[in-house]
């Protein structure tokens, strides 16, 4: 049999895979794409879509219980988990099947399947009507990643779950512990939270969030505290002991072992990426504590070989993927493109209340030798933010104090994911203190606040 000719074959149809697809054909090339499970990937149909949908529901869900503030009345509120898990998973399947409709569209070519790469320029799928060989001269590894998992503490899927089993939950959690403080484990402990479990959240490092600026994560411990949360840091979840409806977890705070007894146990510990089976070693191909070493164009050193999103390492975000997607279809299609710079890819979590930063941390940019000027602007200083009863949060920006260069923004509060953007804009344009300060922000608006928070690291905020 002799194999079908592409120009491109990506392999893995996430928000990585199905977008570098997208741009090779819009390109003028032929394109195949080849994926074991749901066009979308993860993220569509496990992860930053369905999670979303779920938060959705319980912030509802939340203001439904604040009605009285608003001066309405809203009685004997409930909610039906099955029916809230039912939603998430239509809206995914929505999106899903949005993205089949894009592949149509642009004439590319899918292969549902597991695949390998026998030899450079050959793919090999085996689907469920036998083996498919496929040939092309560039070919993109875009196989995401999955819940890393910690001896003794894998998922079950009955008591103990991974984000997979979170999302379509086998039974309601009443007692929950959330290993793991990154942005997966706190949404989840979130939601849950939200709905009224008893959620305790261990963190292994000093602090919950701890890729985020140390005093947004102070500020997000003390709200999640004040909505009930249990916060346990520099913890660490030594043994589960599972019984039919319980799990005991033996749990080490300051060098002593309590056990603490729960009902469900989410595992967040991080991601490994989806490596193997796929032959990358034996063509030369770098691979490195689960991932594929490439350099800033996401070329892996082996000629005609690609690797994007979170195989190719951190930032784990679907934005990333799709950013690097992009720049690998022009390069096939012999175009410059630019690399992305990490610095200038945003991080949102969308628990309550929201963060969303980019940049340097304030404790990054002092280590980079910068001298530094910080603002800070609180949202109980902004009319919208009040008139929306949402008076707490808080918006901080750092800037090089020489250049006035923006170098990191981190925000806390209602609908900061949303807002961040104006940042990375920022920073993409390099701009500075002074472009930022003469832009005029609408009022009333969130926004106004990252205005203030600039004008307050020269000491120039008007309503604070």
């Amino acid at each position: 049999m002799s194999a079908k000719s592409f120009d491109v074959i990506v392999i893995g149809a996430g928000p990585g895979g199905y977008v570098a697809a997208i741009r090779a054909a819009q390109l003028g090339l032929k394109v195949a794409i080849v994926e074991r499970e749901h066009l979308g990937g993860i993220c569509l149909n496990w992860g930053c879509i369905p999670t979303k949908a779920l938060l959705r529901s319980a912030e509802v869900f939340h203001l439904m219980e604040r009605a009285k503030e608003f001066g309405l009345a809203a009685e004997k509120i409930s909610y039906d988990l099955d029916a809230v898990v039912k939603r998430s998973r239509g809206v995914a399947k929505q999106l899903s099947s949005g993205i089949g409709h894009l592949m149509k569209k642009n004439k590319i070519t899918v292969v549902m399947g597991e695949a390998t790469i026998p030899a450079k320029g050959k793919v090999s799928v085996k689907t469920d009507k036998g083996t498919e060989e496929l040939a092309a001269k560039n070919i993109v590894v875009a196989t995401g990643a999955r819940a890393r998992e910690l001896p003794g503490l894998e998922a079950d899927g009955k008591r103990v779950w991974t984000y997979k089993h979170a999302l379509q939950p086998p039974h309601e959690p009443k007692k929950l512990l959330v290993i793991g403080s990154g942005a997966i484990g706190i949404e989840f402990a979130s939601f849950y939270n939200t709905l009224g479990a008893d959620t305790t959240v261990v963190e292994v490092m000093d602090r919950i969030l701890p890729v985020e600026d140390a005093e947004i994560s102070k500020f997000a411990k003390k709200q999640f505290e004040k909505q009930g949360m249990k916060i346990l840091e520099k913890a660490m979840v030594k043994q589960l002991d599972r019984g039919a409806d319980k799990v005991t977890a033996h749990v080490e705070v300051k060098g002593k072992v309590e056990k603490m007894e729960f009902d469900t146990v989410i595992s967040a510990v991080g991601i490994v990426g989806n490596t193997e089976g796929l032959g990358l070693e034996k063509l030369g191909v770098k691979v490195e504590k689960t991932h594929v070493v490439t350099d800033a164009h996401c070329a892996t050193g082996v000629d005609g070989i690609w690797a994007i999103g979170d195989i190719a390492g951190a930032p784990w975000l679907a934005h990333k993927a799709s950013h690097e997607g992009v720049m690998v279809a022009e390069l096939i299609a012999g175009q410059k493109a630019h690399p992305t710079d990490p610095k200038n890819i945003a991080g949102c979590t969308y628990c309550n209340p929201q963060i969303a930063s980019v940049g340097l941390t304030e404790e990054k940019a002092k280590a980079a030798g910068y001298k530094i000027k910080v603002g800070r602007f609180p949202f109980i200083g902004n009319g919208k933010a009040i008139a929306l009863g949402e008076p707490e949060g808080m918006v901080k920006t750092i800037f090089d104090e020489k250049t006035g260069e923006l170098l990191g923004a981190h925000m806390v509060g209602a609908e900061v994911t949303e807002q961040i953007q104006g940042y990375v804009v920022g920073k993409t344009l390099e701009t500075t203190e002074a472009e930022l300060m003469h832009t005029v922000f609408p009022h009333p608006t969130l926004s106004e606040m990252m205005h203030e928070s600039v004008l307050d690291a020269w000491d120039r905020a008007i309503h604070f």
